[in-house]
């Protein structure tokens, strides 16, 4: 008897689990996790590039100012 509500339960709980693994693979929810990780993703891009940007201006600023380029009369 105690054998038979054993595997009863274990029956419930895999249909429950195989359940839970169907769903999370149904087109709705895997196109919504997909279009989230391809928002995450482009932010990360847009704020390396952000970096990438400020930090490559910054340098040249101080390179323009180091030869001179900065100054429009001079003939460098």
């Amino acid at each position: 008897m105690i054998r038979r509500l054993f595997y009863l339960s274990l029956g419930a709980l895999l249909t429950l689990w195989v359940m839970r693994r169907l769903q999370a693979l149904h087109p709705n929810h895997v196109a919504r996790r997909t279009v989230g990780g391809a928002a995450s993703m482009l932010g990360r891009v847009r704020d390396f590039t952000s970096d990438a940007f400020g930090e490559a201006a910054e340098r040249e600023k101080e390179l323009r100012a180091r030869f001179g380029l900065d100054n429009p009369d001079s003939n460098h």
